[in-house]
């Protein structure tokens, strides 16, 4: 097995997986997407709301707020000593409170406004519009945030992209290329160049197997595949947490798995 980064920033990475099957990835993409723990609101309390949005929408859009969520510090609910009642241990309390005066004109709610009991706990981008208030309406509320699982809600999902692709494979045949170039023209991705009467490959990653330029060479001088043991992945984070750290946790996730099975499996032929 082999791990290539391409591209790696706290938001967004690429990386190319070589000697695993398609099980495999696909399990890692799953685990990525629906059994890395993150935090979000899970419950509200209104105290008061004159706006024109109802509670469960409010509370429905507090819940799609993306959270930081601290390395550590937190546990799940249910595995928390209190049973999931709420505690220190497995919740954070975020606070809203605001008026619109008379005279103020309309006012927008943004993701700002929510203060944080814990500030590790809080809204990962300050601009994200929540509701709308005019003179003399007002909001105030207590959201209590948990960690949670992409499988049980979206919104505990620290990801908004997670996808693979398999590692297409381009074979030229240069002793039948004329140089014509009508396989460079017809790629819409721009990855193949001509150089001296012949066709190279220069960033064979951004291919997307549409067998463009298959299908413009006549003298089938090109073959488009695809290696089945290597694919390249895009990982984007909500901003919950890094992407560095979504890749590890899951990876975390699937290793704990094939060690029950294995337990599991062990316990079964012995008895």
């Amino acid at each position: 097995m082999e791990i290539s980064f391409v591209e790696l920033d706290d938001y967004k990475a690429r990386f190319i997986l070589r000697g695993v099957g398609v099980a495999l990835a696909n399990a890692l993409r799953r685990i990525m997407i629906a059994e890395v723990p993150c935090m979000a609101i899970d419950e509200v309390a209104i105290i008061e709301n004159s706006s024109v949005l109802y509670d469960e929408i409010l509370a429905h859009r507090l819940a799609m707020i993306p959270l930081k969520t601290p390395k550590e510090g937190y546990v799940l609910p249910s595995q928390c000593k209190c049973g999931g009642a709420g505690c220190s241990l497995c919740q954070a309390r975020l606070y809203l409170d605001v008026r619109c005066e008379e005279g103020e004109g309309i006012k927008v709610v943004y993701s700002r406004d929510l203060k944080p009991e814990d500030p590790e706990v809080r809204p990962v981008y300050d601009n994200i519009p929540i509701v709308k208030l005019s003179p003399g309406q007002s909001i105030v509320l207590e959201a209590y945030a948990t960690l949670g699982l992409g499988k049980d809600h979206a919104k505990w999902q620290p990801v908004s992209a997670c996808a693979y692709k398999y590692m297409p494979v381009i074979a030229i045949d240069s002793s039948l290329c004329d140089g014509c170039g009508a396989c460079v023209d017809a790629c819409p991705k721009g990855i193949l160049k001509l150089s001296d009467s012949s066709v190279r490959v220069i960033n064979i990653i951004d291919c997307s197997l549409c067998m463009e330029c298959e299908s413009a060479c006549e003298k089938g001088v090109l073959k488009v595949g695809w290696d089945e043991r290597a694919f390249i992945f895009t990982v984007e984070s909500t901003g919950t947490m890094p992407v560095a750290e979504i890749i590890l946790k899951a990876a975390q996730v699937l290793r704990s798995k094939a060690e029950e099975f294995k337990e599991k499996l062990k316990e079964s032929l012995e008895g």
